[in-house]
């Protein structure tokens, strides 16, 4: 990766794109989009100066060596998602540039919640290697199928053959909680079955989704990237969790840190809030619950937050705007 303009070149074999040429109406809008990530990260720091602080304290006499492994972790997981990313589609997709997004979309989902910043990235960035828009918007449903699939199956597995989902009791909300939530799901289902204008964009996507899903389930590489990505990336991310916890004395083993993550995670995760907030809190209080002090656990989960997310995001931004610039996205 010399430079970002040698990866903007198309790949030999990616479809052939025209692209309308940017008018000079349009040029404030695109600055304005180059400078938003910036915007978007200064502010997020600014009103988290108590949690930057706290963690660099702490993270400051850690042990340095868990922390790079952390980080080497955390790269790990861009790679598979843009592994991910491209099985999900049939076309074939320029890999440098395909990695760069999947970096940059990471400084995006601070902004939205429930990885849509992310999702708005790729389907930007498959917009302009020539996807078409339909196909675009259904590998995100086939990717975000994928996604939860596997990590579901990989908390199944995790459950079967360990003891600590024992101490899950308490973690599992009363009944007075599931209840509006399951009312507002059913009400969601049944507006897009009765409603007609929600009824017919719902069913084109649906049948494009399941088209394209046989079409890549027919290549082996396009589905052993999608589902292997999908098995792997959350047990790589429970494993920079782990590797965390290990220099700052978190005292659990890495299978129960694992389960902990997937756990807290799955349930942190149906909170649409941006930045993972509701995550870390639920992280939190799955870690206190595996026998963790509340206080290293809390370390722990903020020093998670600054490998994975917070010093990934300055750069990421930057990569974002680079990419708007340059076209790509």
């Amino acid at each position: 990766m010399s430079s970002l303009s040698s990866l903007s070149s198309p790949c030999p074999d990616a479809p052939a794109r025209t692209l309308p040429v940017p008018s000079a109406a349009g040029r404030p809008l695109r600055l304005a989009l180059c400078l938003s990530p910036l915007l978007v990260a200064a502010v997020w720091g600014l009103t988290h100066q108590s949690l930057l602080n706290e963690g660099v304290a702490r993270l400051a006499r850690a042990e340095p060596l868990w922390l790079l492994a952390a980080g080497g972790l955390t790269c790990l997981t861009w790679v598979l998602a843009a592994c991910m990313r491209q099985g999900a589609v049939p076309d074939p997709l320029p890999p440098g540039l395909l990695l760069a997004s999947q970096f940059a979309a990471g400084a995006a989902n601070h902004a939205l919640p429930a990885g849509l910043g992310a999702h708005a990235v790729t389907v930007r960035f498959l917009r302009t290697q020539g996807v078409p828009l339909q196909r675009a918007t259904s590998s995100i449903a086939l990717y975000s199928v994928a996604k939860s699939g596997a990590k579901t199956a990989v908390l199944v597995g995790f459950l079967l053959s360990s003891s600590a989902w024992r101490r899950l009791g308490d973690l599992i909300p009363e009944g007075v909680v599931l209840v509006p939530v399951a009312a507002v799901l059913t009400l969601v289902g049944v507006a897009t079955v009765v409603v007609r204008p929600l009824r017919r964009p719902v069913t084109r996507l649906v049948r494009a989704a399941l088209t394209d899903a046989r079409t890549v389930h027919a290549r082996p590489c396009r589905a052993a990237a999608l589902w292997g990505g999908a098995t792997a990336l959350p047990v790589v991310q429970a494993s920079a969790l782990a590797c965390t916890g290990e220099a700052l004395g978190l005292g659990l083993p890495w299978a129960t840190v694992v389960f902990a993550f997937l756990a807290g995670g799955t349930a942190g995760g149906a909170v649409p809030v941006p930045g993972g907030v509701a995550v870390d809190a639920a992280l939190v209080i799955t870690l206190a619950a595996f026998g963790a002090p509340v206080a290293v656990a809390t370390a722990t989960v903020i020093g998670y937050r600054m490998v994975t997310d917070w010093v990934p995001l300055l750069p990421g931004a930057l990569v974002l705007s680079a990419m708007i610039r340059a076209k790509t996205l």
